[in-house]
Order: structure tokens, then sequence, then C-alpha cells
């Protein structure tokens, strides 16, 4: 639900092209619209479709949307709106420490996919999963962003006239510097933290026998090389 709300609020005032509706200003910087249509439109793809992937009930009832929905978010999602994250990322007008924070983003993003993808290929399902939950954080560390960039905006403006010297456009590259490196690094630690938390079992430091998912395991090692 969340998902969904927020691509209604994001994608509309880029499905008519006209650059005088982006949210985002011009850093003067030609391609940069284009750009950045592809990048929201392409990301908007990827937000709707994780949510159903990380469902578990969804990947057991429809196993085979799940593969279609997954090859959608690659190819039609993440790929094409990480590329355009790059370029997007290296001219934001937000100031230098955005533009760091954007660009790290885009080409992590861009790793975990594509390394969960070349783990499902390889039949190696336990590392997908894995992969590909960090994928879906930074996939989704853009509505953090927006949540953090309102707190912090709230913090920080009444120091608009003391820290900032009346200095708007000063207020504004904090806040997105900011809230640009929180989001990423904040939901990419949830979910390392949730692959690595104890799993129910672990009592008196000891684990309990895993059980075994053998829709999540690894192919079984060929006997020569066993």
């Amino acid at each position: 639900m969340l998902t969904f709300a927020f691509v209604a609020f994001s994608i509309p005032p880029y499905l008519t092209l006209d650059p005088a509706k982006s949210r985002v200003p011009d850093p003067g910087f030609a391609p940069h619209y284009p750009l950045l249509v592809v990048h929201v439109l392409c990301g908007s793809v990827a937000i709707l479709s994780c949510g159903f992937q990380i469902w578990p009930w969804f990947r057991r009832a429809y196993s085979g949307v799940h593969r279609w929905m997954g090859r959608a978010y690659v190819f039609a999602g993440v790929l094409p709106a990480g590329l355009a994250g790059v370029v997007i990322g290296a001219t934001s007008p937000f100031g230098p420490v955005a533009r760091v924070s954007n660009v790290m983003l885009s080409v992590l993003w861009l790793l975990t996919t594509i390394a969960g993808l070349r783990a499902a290929r390889g039949r190696r399902f336990g590392d997908h999963r894995r992969w590909m939950i960090r994928s879906f954080a930074l996939t989704l560390s853009i509505m953090l962003n927006r949540v953090l960039g309102g707190v912090l905006y709230v913090i920080l403006s009444p120091r608009l006239d003391s820290t900032f010297h009346g200095d708007e456009s000063l207020l504004v590259q904090t806040i997105a510097g900011i809230g640009t490196w929180l989001g990423w690094t904040l939901s990419l630690l949830i979910a390392q933290w949730w692959l690595d938390r104890p799993r129910s079992g672990v009592r008196n430091g000891r684990s309990a026998p895993a059980r075994v998912d053998r829709r999540e395991t690894d192919v079984p090692k060929v006997a020569a090389g066993a």
C-alpha cells in the first residue's frame, strides 16, 4: 500500500514529459531531464514489483509469475533506472555531498541486483535471495529518504537565519546530503541485520538444525566435484 501510494504521488509530473513540472531543479545539463524521466518511470516498475517478490506467500503460490516479475524488476526496472541514476546523481543540483551519495547508491543498486541475477541463473537460490533482499532495500530506500527529508527540514529550517546565515540553498543542500546518505545506508543496514538475525530455535548459544527449504537451496554438488 505504501509503495503504490508513493508511486501515485511521485510519477504524475513526469508522465507529461514537461520539464517545467519536474520536482528536481534543472542543473543546466541537457540530458538530465530525459534521464530523470527514465529513472522515475523505470524506478516505479522496480518499486511496485519488489513488494511482490519478497512476499513469501506470493512466491510459493505464483512461482511462475515470480520469475517473470523478477525479470521485469531487473530489466525494465533496476538496470535502466540505475544506469540513468548514475548520470543524474553525478549532475544533481543538490550539492556535492548528495551527488556522491546518489552515485554510490546507483552503483550499489546495480551491483546487488546483478549479483542476485547471476546467482539465480546459476541456481544458487540461497545467494539469490540474500542479494535480492539487499537490492530491494536499496530500491525502497527512496521512500525512507523522503521521510528523512521532511524530518530534517522540520529540525533544520528554524536554524536558517543562524546556522545557515539565511542561505536557503545551503539549507536545501544540507538536508539533501544528510537525507540521501541516511536513506540508503540505513536501509542496507536493516536488510543486513534481517539476513544475519538469529533464527528461531537458537537456544543456549546453540542453533537447532536448520530446516531445509528445497525451493531456496543450491543445487546438489556433482559427485565428482564433491
